[in-house]
C-alpha cells in the first residue's frame, strides 16, 4: 500500500499534512482520560495510597494537579481547553461527569471500572471519531456495586453492572458521541439520545467546556485563562462562547439549540471536602449543585469562568432520539452550521473508505472487529502530565517526610507531558513500557508517524533514566520490563518500509543509540555476575511464577530466568539486526552488528549449558527452558514449571537476508566462523552459515533439535493449546502441583487456572496462570513466521487436535493466530466468546454490534477479563484479523521482497 502506488485517500492525505507540517491534525484529538482520580500523580499521602487519597467521591469537587477527566472527551494536545459530557437522568444522586469504578481495595478482583462505553469508530487524524454511553434510566447503584463486591471472595466473579438488572427492560439512554473536523481546528460535535425504553423519559445533558487548572500550581503558561458568554453571530446559531488562553488563543464553541448556560470555575471546594474556605465563590461541583441540589447561586451570574456547561432539559418519546450539535472553532464563524450535514456524511464516508482499503478482502465480521480495535487504540491516546522532582516536593504544601524515599524517588529527572497511547484509559490511564511497544506495532497500521513517535518519546532525556533504563509505569518507574522496545522499533520501522518503500533511516539511527544504553544497562544491571544468564524479576507477567518474582530473593539467592534471558536473547539479535540495517549505507556500524551478535551468541551458549556456571536453562529431561534457583553455595534447583516463560526464548528469531549483507564483509565471516552453531567450543543455537534457497541466514536461540520439542507441548490441547490461543500455563498444572521446598522462598506450588486469579499479587486483577493473552501470542505467531520464512515448506510438524495432518510452520502460526481472532469472531451457536453468553451482547440489537477489548481471556471459554476497554495490546487483534487477508502489513518481518509484496 506504499504511498507512491496509489492515490492518497482524504485519510490519507490529512497524515501526509500532519507529516509534512502542513496542517496539525493532532493538535485536537481524545487525549481526555476516562479517570484521573486514583492515580499516582495525584497522590500526596505519606505511603502511597492512590486511591484512598484522591477518590470518585472527591473528583468532582476537587481541582486535578496534572490532568484532566471525563465522558467521551476531547482536549488539545497540551490538555489547555477540555470537553466532555454530564448527564442527569434525574434519579442519580450526583451528575455523571466522568467513569464510576471500583478501587483495588473496594474490587474482589482489584479496580474495576463498572460503565458501559464503547469506542466505537476513530480515524488516526482525528477528524472522526464516535464514542458511545450506556446511561441508565434509574438511579446509579454505586453504593450496590461497592457492597456486593466487597462481599465476595476472589473465589467468586466479581458483581457488574449488568448483574444488577438495571438495563433490563431497555431502560436506559445510548448516548452517541461524533466529532467530525472541518479543519485541524474546527469540530463539529454531534451528541444524540436514544431512549431505548418504551416509555418516555427526561435527561439532563450538559455539554461541558473547561480549561485545566494550570494558574493555581505556578506552571509555566500560569496566566488564568477565561471563557465568557459571546454574542451569536447569525440567526441559526442559538448560542456562542468565547475562551481566551494565553498559549492555546482563542476558541468560540457554538451550540445550534436553545440552553441554559451555566459558568462557573475549576476550582476545589474546599469547604465541601475539608471545611475549608475556597478560593472562589464559584467551584468545580457548581453545576452538580445547580442541577440535581437546586442551588441557583453555585453558578456565576455574570456568565464567566473557567468552566461552562450548555444544559439542555430533555423529553424523548420512548424509542426515539433527539440530537444536539455543537462546533468548536479557532476561528469566529458566522454560519457555524450551514454545512454541518455534508461533514458529517463525508468524514463517516471517509473512514469507511480508510478501513475497506485496509482490509478490502475482509468479511463483515473481521471488519468489524478490525475497525472496533483499531477506534479503540486511538481512543486510548491520553495526554500524560507528570513532574517528578514537582511532585516529590510539592507545590504548595511541604510533602510528607515519607515521599522523600518513597515511590520513583529516583526518577527526578521525569518530566513528561505528552500525548501516550496507553493502555486503558480507566483502569490504567498512564503509559506502560512494554505495553507501548505492542501498541505501536496495531498503530502502525493506520499512522506509522505517531507509532515512530511513540517510540521515541520514552528514549527520550525527560523519561529514559540516566543509566539507561526504560521507565516502566508510574506506579514503580524503576520496576523492569521486558526489553521489547528494540523489537518495537524494527516493527514500525519495517512497516513503513512496506507501506512507503523505504524505511525512515533517521528515525532508526536516533533510536538506535538511544536502545544502546538501555542494552548496556540490561547487561550491566540483570546480569549481574556475567554468565549471560538475565533477572528482571516479574518481567510484567505478574504471577506467572511460583513465588513472587518482583520481591529480592535472600541475601546470596539468584534466580536466573528463562524468559528475561530469552527476551535479553531476542534484543541482543533486534539490535542486531537494526546495526545490520544502518549498516547498508554506513560500514560503521557493522563493529556494533559484530559486537550485538557476539553477545547473542553468548547467551545462546550460557542458556544451553555450553559453559561452566552450571546446568542448563534448557532441561535435557523435559526438553523444555525453565527457571534456576541459585543458592549462596552454588546450588542449583530447577524451577519445574510450563510456562510462558519458557516459550519466550523462542522469541528471540531472525532471518538475515541477502540484503543486510551487502556491505558487511566481516559479519558476513562470522557467520562462517560460527558454521553449524559452534561458538567457543559449544554448539549453541541454530546454524547461522546455513542459507535458504533465497540465500538467507536463520539467527535463533531454539535450534533445529529444540524446536520439535518445544512444538510437541505448544501444539498440544492438554498442554499449551488452547481453543483460543496459547495458554499462558500448561494445562499439565490443572491439578494443584507441589513444588516442595525452595531454599531461600519455602514451600511452593503451582496450578493451572483458566480464568481469573485466586491470588491477590499486583492487585489480584492481573493472572498469568493460564489465560489468553494477547502480544505473547502475537510475538510467538511472529517467530514462528520467521521460522517458516528459514525452513520453508519442507519443515512440518504434526498436530494432535488435527489427527494425520502436518502442517508448515506458517500453518501452525495461522491455526494459534485464527484461533485468537476466534474469541470475537460468533461461534456456531451465534455467540462471541470473549462477551459473556448471558449478556445482551449476544441477542440484543443496541449491543450485539458492540465490543469490549479484554485485558486477556479464559483459556477454556474465551470469555474476556480484566481490563475491558481496549487495553492498548489486545488492539494487536487488527493485526492477526489482517493477516488472514493481507500478506504485506500484518507481519512487518523487513525481508528483501517484503516491500514488493502488495
Amino acid at each position: 500500500m506504499g504511498s507512491g502506488q496509489r492515490q492518497l485517500d482524504e485519510e490519507h492525505k490529512r497524515l501526509e499534512q500532519q507529516r509534512l507540517g502542513e496542517a496539525d491534525w493532532r493538535l485536537w484529538g481524545p487525549y481526555l482520560s476516562e479517570r484521573a482520580w486514583g492515580t499516582v500523580r495525584e497522590d500526596y499521602s505519606s505511603h502511597g495510597t492512590a486511591w484512598e487519597y484522591f477518590d470518585h467521591d472527591q473528583s468532582r469537587s476537587r481541582t486535578y494537579r496534572w490532568n484532566e477527566d471525563g465522558l467521551g472527551g476531547i482536549c488539545d494536545e497540551r490538555q489547555r481547553l477540555c470537553f466532555a459530557l454530564a448527564l442527569w437522568n434525574g434519579e442519580d444522586a450526583f451528575l455523571k461527569e466522568r467513569a464510576f469504578g471500583l478501587t483495588g481495595n473496594q474490587g474482589n478482583r482489584g479496580e474495576d471500572v463498572k460503565e458501559y462505553y464503547f469506542y466505537t469508530d476513530a480515524l488516526p487524524s482525528h477528524s472522526w471519531l464516535r464514542y458511545l454511553y450506556k446511561y441508565p434510566q434509574a438511579a446509579y447503584p454505586y453504593d450496590r456495586l461497592a457492597e456486593e463486591n466487597r462481599q465476595r471472595s476472589r473465589l467468586e466473579p466479581s458483581f457488574n453492572l449488568l448483574d444488577s438488572g438495571i438495563f433490563n427492560n431497555q431502560d436506559f439512554w445510548d448516548v452517541d458521541v461524533c466529532y467530525a473536523k472541518a479543519t485541524a481546528e474546527q469540530i463539529a460535535i454531534r451528541i444524540t439520545l436514544h431512549n431505548r425504553s418504551e416509555r418516555e423519559a427526561e435527561i439532563d445533558l450538559l455539554p461541558q467546556l473547561w480549561f485545566r487548572n494550570t494558574w493555581s500550581w505556578g506552571d509555566e503558561d500560569a496566566e488564568k485563562p477565561e471563557l465568557h458568554r459571546d454574542t451569536p453571530t447569525s440567526d441559526e446559531t442559538a448560542w456562542s462562547v468565547k475562551c481566551h488562553h494565553k498559549t492555546l488563543g482563542d476558541y468560540w464553541l457554538y451550540g445550534e439549540q436553545e440552553a441554559e448556560l451555566l459558568f462557573t470555575e475549576n476550582e476545589t471546594n474546599s469547604a465541601r471536602l475539608w471545611g475549608l474556605a475556597s478560593p472562589t465563590t464559584y467551584v468545580k461541583d457548581a453545576f452538580h449543585r445547580y442541577v440535581v441540589a437546586g442551588e441557583t447561586d453555585a453558578v456565576n451570574p455574570d456568565a464567566r469562568g473557567t468552566k461552562f456547561a450548555a444544559r439542555y432539559h430533555l423529553n424523548v418519546a420512548g424509542g426515539e432520539s433527539k440530537k444536539i450539535d455543537l462546533i468548536l472553532s479557532a476561528q469566529p464563524l458566522r454560519r457555524p452550521f450551514h454545512e454541518r450535514e455534508k461533514l458529517f456524511a463525508q468524514r463517516r464516508s471517509e473512514a469507511d473508505i480508510f478501513y475497506d482499503q485496509l482490509l478490502p478482502e475482509g468479511g463483515v465480521e473481521d471488519h468489524r472487529i478490525m475497525r472496533q480495535a483499531l477506534a479503540g487504540m486511538i481512543w486510548s491516546k491520553q495526554f500524560f502530565h507528570f513532574n517528578v522532582q514537582r511532585w516529590l516536593e510539592g507545590d504548595q504544601l511541604k510533602p510528607p517526610r515519607e515521599r522523600r524515599r518513597g515511590r520513583n524517588h529516583g526518577w527526578r529527572h521525569l518530566r513528561a507531558a505528552d500525548v501516550l497511547s496507553m493502555p486503558d484509559a480507566w483502569e490504567y490511564p498512564w503509559f506502560a513500557a512494554w505495553d507501548l511497544a505492542f501498541h505501536c506495532v496495531a498503530l502502525a497500521l493506520v499512522d506509522v508517524e505517531f507509532a515512530k513517535q511513540q517510540i521515541e518519546v520514552v528514549l527520550g532525556e525527560n523519561y529514559l533514566h540516566p543509566n539507561g533504563q526504560i521507565p516502566a509505569y508510574e506506579w514503580a518507574f524503576g520496576d523492569v520490563n521486558p526489553p521489547v522496545h528494540a523489537w518495537g522499533t524494527l516493527k514500525v520501522y519495517r512497516a513503513e518500509r512496506v507501506q512507503r518503500g523505504a524505511g525512515d533511516r533517521n528515525f532508526l539511527q536516533r533510536v538506535f543509540h538511544k536502545l544502546l544504553l538501555n542494552y548496556a544497562w540490561w547487561i550491566n544491571r540483570k546480569d549481574k555476575h556475567g554468565h549471560n544468564l538475565f533477572e528482571g524479576g516479574f518481567l510484567g507477567l505478574d504471577n506467572i511464577s511460583v513465588f513472587d518474582r518482583s520481591k529480592p530473593l535472600p541475601p546470596g539467592y539468584v534466580l536466573k530466568q528463562a524468559d528475561a534471558t530469552g527476551w535479553m536473547a531476542m534484543f541482543a539479535l533486534n539490535m542486531t539486526m537494526i546495526a545490520l540495517e544502518l549498516a547498508i549505507e554506513d560500514r560503521d556500524y557493522e563493529a556494533i552488528a559484530i559486537q550485538c551478535y557476539e553477545q547473542f551468541l553468548s547467551i545462546a551458549k550460557a542458556i544451553s549449558g555450553g559453559d561452566d556456571n552450571g546446568p542448563a536453562l534448557w532441561d535435557m529431561e523435559t526438553r523444555f527452558f525453565k527457571d534456576l534457583l541459585i543458592t549462596p553455595e552454588g546450588h542449583h534447583h530447577r524451577i519445574d514449571v510450563y510456562s510462558w516463560v519458557g516459550l519466550i526464548p523462542l522469541f528471540a528469531t531472525e532471518v538475515v537476508d541477502r540484503r543486510l549483507l551487502t556491505n558487511v564483509p566481516r559479519f558476513q565471516e562470522m557467520l562462517k566462523t560460527h558454521k553449524k552453531g559452534l561458538f567457543q567450543g559449544s554448539y549453541v543455537c541454530a546454524c547461522p552459515d546455513w542459507e535458504n534457497d533465497r540465500g538467507e541466514h536463520l539467527l535463533a536461540l531454539v535450534d533445529h533439535n529444540m524446536l520439535p520439542r518445544i512444538l510437541n507441548r505448544l501444539l498440544n490441547e492438554d498442554e499449551f493449546l488452547s481453543p483460543y490461543g496459547v495458554r499462558s500455563l500448561s494445562k499439565l498444572h490443572e491439578t494443584y502441583q507441589d513444588l516442595g521446598h525452595l531454599p531461600g522462598i519455602g514451600h511452593t506450588g503451582i496450578r493451572y487456572l483458566p480464568g481469573e486469579s485466586e491470588s491477590g499479587l499486583f492487585g489480584g486483577n492481573s493472572n498469568w496462570r493460564g489465560p489468553v493473552w494477547l502480544p505473547t501470542n502475537y510475538a510467538l505467531v511472529q517467530a514462528l513466521e520467521k521460522f517458516h520464512r528459514f525452513l520453508g515448506d519442507e519443515f512440518k510438524y504434526p498436530v494432535p487436535s488435527l489427527p494425520d495432518r502436518q502442517l508448515t510452520l506458517r500453518e501452525i502460526a495461522t491455526l494459534i493466530s485464527e484461533r485468537l481472532v476466534d474469541l470475537y469472531r460468533r461461534d456456531p451457536q451465534g455467540k462471541i466468546p470473549a462477551l459473556r453468553r448471558d449478556s445482551p451482547f449476544q441477542t440484543e440489537e443496541s449491543w450485539r454490534h458492540l465490543n469490549l477489548f479484554y485485558e486477556y481471556f479464559h483459556a477454556e471459554t474465551g470469555q474476556g477479563l480484566g481490563a475491558c476497554h481496549q487495553t492498548g495490546w489486545t488492539g494487536l487483534l487488527a493485526n492477526l484479523v489482517m493477516r488472514r487477508y493481507r500478506k504485506d502489513i500484518p507481519v512487518f518481518l523487513g525481508y528483501e521482497d517484503e516491500s514488493m509484496a502488495r
